[in-house]
């Protein structure tokens, strides 16, 4: 008879690695999945079964959940570009909602007690500040679209076929391991390669849109623990920093933490919600309180990081399906990913 284990997806990025580091140190057997598209091999925590593939590839799933009877599953694995999700929406919709279907309709068929999911507080949308869990969502972008399918649809699994979930919504998250060598996401990562590159930070309009960083540490130990958490099941939770921070007043402290010169090329607003953040009232109460890391010793700590392993490229970026008010300064890092002559579209 199979062993129970646990299912991480996307755990060979950065959120995926940590929560399946945090799950292993609590003693379970833990196999790991990820087509390594944005994530790389080497983050696989040490005793953790590796295993390279798509949610895409169904398979796989057959054959990976015919080998393992899974206890739960932690669903990680996504493109989370929020912005860049508006040109390459069949690509969003693919990834982020048919392939947590393929998740879904297996976790159903092998009965697994319990399916973790991590969404974004993209759900939201604007003009709804704080952000809290009981308030309707309305997201602007097709990857907060994405996101909010799956968790309407753990919902109706759940009515259906008595399967239990836990949903996160984090915020933002960024620290030591995180993908840094993708132009089109996780700002904090942004900065630090323009430093790397000898380049200017470059922020969309005037930089005092808003956001709270969460660093990875205040994160993953809550989505870990969750699963054995009874008050969890069946909720969703909000999850991350408290205070917001101007972009601009990111990429001040970012240069400070790499011993940088802040320059900054300021390029025309993209379609963005300006500000957002959210209550963290319902995760505290029921996973209780915890010191949180400040911005500035989050970024230091991952500054300090940055430093030692250096520059990493993303292996794949995906195409671009509509060219139409893509900022011209994406055009320009397709072109040099090889996706030459998107401005002529």
């Amino acid at each position: 008879m199979a062993k129970n284990k646990i299912l991480v997806t996307g755990a060979a990025g950065f959120i995926g690695s940590h929560v399946a580091r945090h799950v292993a140190t609590q003693g379970y057997e833990v196999v790991a999945l990820d087509d390594l598209s944005g994530g790389y091999e080497d983050n696989v925590p040490a005793g953790v079964e590796f295993i390279q593939g798509s949610i895409l590839d169904t398979k796989l799933l057959d054959g990976l959940f015919e080998k393992h009877r899974f206890q739960v599953i932690y669903h990680l694995a996504a493109y989370a570009a929020e912005g860049l999700s508006h040109f390459v929406r069949a690509f969003n919709y693919t990834n982020n909602v048919v392939g947590s279907m393929n998740l879904i309709s297996r976790a159903i068929r092998n009965q697994i007690p319990k399916f973790i999911f991590t969404s974004s507080i993209a759900v939201y949308g604007a003009g709804q500040l704080p952000m809290t869990e009981e308030l309707t969502p309305r997201p602007e972008d097709p990857y907060g679209v994405a996101k909010y399918a799956v968790e309407l649809d753990l919902e109706a699994m759940h009515r259906m076929f008595g399967l239990q979930y836990v949903i996160f919504r984090p915020h933002n998250v960024y620290g030591e391991g995180q993908n840094i060598g993708d132009p089109f996401r996780n700002v904090v990562g942004i900065f630090m390669r323009q430093i790397l590159n000898g380049k200017k930070l470059t922020i969309f309009g005037d930089g005092s849109q808003t956001r709270a960083f969460s660093h990875i540490d205040d994160v993953a130990p809550v989505i870990a623990r969750s699963a054995w958490e009874p008050q969890a099941v069946n909720q969703i939770f909000n999850i991350g920093a408290d205070k917001p921070y101007s972009i601009r007043g990111l990429a001040e402290m970012v240069c400070r933490a790499m011993g940088a010169k802040t320059e900054i090329e300021y390029l025309p607003a993209r379609q963005e919600v300006q500000h957002a953040f959210s209550d963290h009232g319902k995760v505290r109460h029921v996973f209780g309180d915890q010191k949180y890391i400040s911005l500035e010793s989050g970024v230091q700590r991952m500054a300090d990081w940055v430093k030692k392993t250096g520059l990493r490229r993303s292996r794949s970026l995906p195409q671009i399906e509509a060219w139409q008010n893509l900022p011209p300064s994406w055009n320009q890092a397709l072109k040099e990913a090889g996706q030459a002559g998107a401005g002529a579209r």
